[in-house]
């Protein structure tokens, strides 16, 4: 999936602690602080998606051997 870049512009209010991280080398511009927001939620959303797919699979019942089909069909379920 390809991502084109996205401008976010904080609100004035929100502006002068952007500003000051980005002076204490926190993030490259002001623009790295939403871009990093992003990523991180994003990272929480699959580690949720993770918890979930575990708590399934232990909830399934009896076990089956990992074999490559079935490391396909995890993928494939994890990915969406």
């Amino acid at each position: 999936m390809s991502r084109s870049p996205t401008s976010a512009v904080p609100p004035e209010s929100r502006r002068r602690p952007i500003d000051e991280r980005v002076r204490s080398d926190e993030h490259g511009n002001t623009g790295g602080y939403p871009r990093d927001r992003i990523q991180r939620e994003e990272q929480a959303q699959a580690a949720r998606r993770f918890r979930l797919l575990i708590a399934d699979g232990l909830e399934s019942g009896e076990g089956r051997p990992l074999t490559p089909e079935v490391v396909d069909d995890l993928r494939a379920r994890a990915l969406g």
